[in-house]
């Protein structure tokens, strides 16, 4: 891709391509195999997807990028600090600080942009190989080959949505027919041309088209080998998001209807389970990850669970914002994945309350603060040099907690897809229909949940919004959030701390803040010569 769209050779030659079997498959790094051979048989471009399936989470650096960055084990959580659906409680040891203050996205220069922009032009670049290849005739079109084909389309798709609504206005508040976007690259192979900007509209229109041929090809394809292998209804549920930030509500809501089918919604039980697997029934897509190419201190769990044994979170345990946890009814189940009132046990606390009951307004001596974090790190299986601090989340929780071990890394849900239909169908105004599939949710979660309470637009969606931030907690929703909603980013409730956020401690909303939208990385510009420093975001 553009500068850096050689990096689908320089990828699948790292290693000579070693064969297909299944141990192989479980244990290679299968975004490496070797360049003749790497398009040259169905089987061969299936492993050409499974480094892109490895690639979501694994620390496996293409070049030009770092390790730091890897795949969504880092975006999701980086997205959600930045949104303010993810609240950090003291400086930690650094990691998604930068994001977290409105530092990192805002900087052409940073690691974050370089890599956000260029691991999803990588994804794209690998989708472009396969589809075109296919395109040049001489393969026999099989069940297997439509599923290849059908994740490469939706792989292509999800990546250009995440540039879009990354790099780009909002489709809503901005004009997306004159709006600049992002380079659309379909071609694969020499000379790797680059490309200009094209406007938000023509890269929603390649999006959508894309994704109508994946679901074309899944429904004639053989079956997915697992969750982390795309399907049609990702394609459905991707179908759905793309639509909702669009505002194509109709689509939208019937996209999100077929996603969440054959994917029931979780009970109690698993839904406080630790969301450390892929099995759970709600999961349309997720990375099932392997020894052989975990991250571990730049993991999924690592930034985002309590109980992972790393210095982000021994320092620094994700807090929710404490507004919305004291909204959570006592009847809905959920409200037992943060503890509001762990003691603040870290000296070093952004809010001044750290180290001991002297400081703490919820204790007033130190054998219950001290006794109270005794009782939550035995509970959870934390080791001793674990914090704990107030409103703390325990939604994410490890299958062996106090350890680096990996965890799965979930991207889909279908409850988010019941709050895409609900949204949808309360922006048509359909009273009836939104409060109906709110309600799947609502029910599912509270026993006491009562959907007629919301018999307004603006009742409907003040309540949709707050689901989205109980239900999607730490699974990267806030930051785009907010850019659809066109709501400004303000922390003075939340609990986060002023001094510690600074900048992203309060945002104006996006249709009058350009600061939503992502630099260009600055290495892009210098080397794209169809994109000038005139068009830097």
């Amino acid at each position: 891709m553009l500068r850096k769209k050689h990096l689908l050779i320089l990828a699948i030659t790292m290693i000579v391509f070693t064969g297909c079997n299944d141990d192989f498959l479980e244990n290679a790094p299968t975004n490496a195999i070797a360049a003749a051979d790497a398009l040259s048989s169905p089987e061969n471009m299936d492993l050409l997807l499974n480094g892109l399936h490895r690639q979501m989470y694994a620390q496996s650096p293409l070049p030009g990028t770092e390790s730091s960055r890897s795949g969504q084990s880092h975006f999701i959580p980086s997205f959600d600090a930045m949104g303010g659906g993810m609240i950090h409680s003291s400086p930690g040891n650094g990691w998604m600080r930068s994001d977290a203050q409105w530092l990192i996205h805002t900087n052409a220069s940073s690691t974050t942009v370089d890599n956000q922009w260029y691991e999803r032009y990588h994804f794209i670049g690998t989708a472009n190989a396969i589809i075109n290849k296919v395109a040049e005739g001489g393969s026999t079109i099989t069940p297997a080959l439509n599923n290849i084909l059908g994740q490469a389309h939706a792989y292509r798709a999800w990546a250009y949505h995440q540039l879009i609504i990354t790099f780009a206005k909002g489709y809503i508040i901005g004009n997306p027919s004159s709006d600049l976007g992002v380079p659309l690259v379909l071609d694969s192979g020499a000379p790797f041309d680059s490309a200009p900007r094209s406007s938000v509209e023509a890269v929603y229109s390649q999006i959508e088209k894309d994704l109508d041929q994946a679901i074309t090809y899944f429904q004639d394809a053989s079956s997915p080998d697992n969750k982390s292998n795309l399907s049609i209804n990702m394609a459905y549920g991707v179908k759905s998001r793309v639509a909702l930030s669009k505002g194509d509500w109709q689509t939208a809501s019937d996209a999100a209807v077929a996603a969440r089918e054959g994917f029931p919604l979780l009970d109690e039980s698993d839904w406080l389970s630790g969301f450390n697997t892929i099995d759970l029934s709600e999961v349309i897509w997720g990375g099932h990850v392997i020894d052989t190419e975990t991250n571990y201190f730049q993991s999924y769990f690592y930034y985002i669970c309590s109980t992972f044994n790393g210095s982000q979170n021994r320092t620094n345990p994700k807090i929710i914002n404490k507004e919305v946890y004291d909204n959570i009814p006592a009847t809905d189940y959920r409200k037992k994945a943060w503890l509001p009132l762990a003691p603040n046990t870290n000296s070093s606390a952004s809010n001044g309350q750290g180290g001991s009951s002297d400081s703490d307004p919820n204790y007033d001596n130190d054998d219950d603060f001290w006794d109270a974090w005794s009782d939550i790190i035995s509970t959870y299986g934390m080791t001793t040099g674990h914090n704990t601090h107030p409103y703390m989340s325990m939604k994410f929780l490890q299958k062996n907690p106090g350890t680096i071990d990996p965890d799965d890394v979930i991207y889909m849900r279908s409850s988010e897809m019941v709050l895409n239909e609900a949204e949808a169908q309360a922006m048509l105004n359909n009273i009836s229909d939104a409060q109906d599939a709110l309600a799947l949710l609502g029910e599912a979660r509270d026993s006491a949940f009562d959907k007629t309470i919301y018999d307004t637009q603006d009742k409907l969606m003040e309540e949709i919004k707050f689901q989205r931030q109980v239900e999607l907690w730490g699974e990267g929703f806030s930051f785009h959030d907010h850019i659809r909603w066109d709501d400004a980013l303000d922390h003075t409730t939340s609990g986060a701390s002023e001094v510690l956020y600074g900048a992203g401690f309060m945002q104006d909303k996006p249709s009058v803040n350009d600061d939503w939208i992502w630099k260009i990385p600055q290495s892009e510009i210098d080397s794209n010569e169809f994109i000038s420093e005139a068009e830097q975001n």
